[in-house]
């Protein structure tokens, strides 16, 4: 009992000392730049909301629904993957996207890693490309919806949208648009099922199923008409 008596007061002796020697942490902002903590806590969020920025915030989303609106057309089951079609997207999208890629890194990135403008303003300057092109994509219902909502009635430019009211209002219109050259996909593969069905019932075969003979037409007509290259083709000049 005596030993550890002696032993927690050496600690409490001791506890002032090891306070004084703990370095302190800066919360504070300097010259418009924040501190390391808050800095590296807005790393990890970018990091942990990486997924919804690529899909919500870029054409992706737009791609990989028309994607798979093509293998349902087709009737190919998984094939291609999902993870041939995620991939496709994603470099389509990094393809689409370049511009306003670019335009981020020569007004955000390099200036504030030349302490030419601070933290805050890098963001600022960074949301206003990604800003832009989603503006440019997006109809204006769906941003006078959804201004109307917050009760944002005149701006005088894109700048003065506010971001929570640009996203929203891209994501609608991107699955519009969507949906739209899904349908366009999906209905002459509708026509090639109806066909064969009909075909089959006036053979009287009734007991085997029209997709499995429909399949190898459907893909025989999509290779034919070189489908790949049309349907990537309108889906890069449909965001020009």
């Amino acid at each position: 009992m005596l030993a550890q008596s002696v032993s927690l007061g050496s600690y409490m002796n001791a506890a002032p000392s090891l306070v004084q020697a703990a370095p302190p942490i800066d919360l504070s902002m300097d010259d418009g730049d924040l501190s390391v903590a808050v800095q590296a806590l807005i790393l990890v969020t970018i990091l942990s909301f990486g997924s919804a920025f690529i899909t919500m915030m870029t054409s992706f989303t737009r791609i990989v629904v028309v994607f798979f609106f093509l293998r349902m057309g087709l009737g190919t089951q998984q094939s291609p993957p999902n993870k041939v079609l995620i991939g496709l997207a994603l470099f389509l999208t990094i393809f689409i996207m370049m511009p306003t890629f670019k335009a981020v890194n020569e007004d955000a990135v390099q200036p504030y890693l030349n302490d030419e403008i601070t933290q805050m303003e890098a963001l600022g300057e960074a949301s206003i490309p990604i800003k832009e092109f989603m503006v440019k994509q997006t109809r204006e219902k769906e941003l006078l919806f959804f201004m109307d909502l917050v009760e944002v009635e005149t701006v005088q430019s894109f700048e003065d949208i506010p971001f929570y009211v640009v996203v929203p209002s891209f994501i609608m219109s991107e699955l519009r648009i969507a949906f739209q050259i899904g349908f366009m996909i999906y209905l002459p593969f509708v026509v090639i099922d109806l066909v064969v069905a009909s075909v089959l019932l006036s053979m009287g075969i009734m007991f085997l199923p029209p997709v499995l003979v429909s399949l190898p037409f459907k893909i025989l007509v999509f290779v034919l008409t070189d489908g790949w290259y049309l349907l990537v083709q309108s889906l890069v000049q449909s965001f020009n």
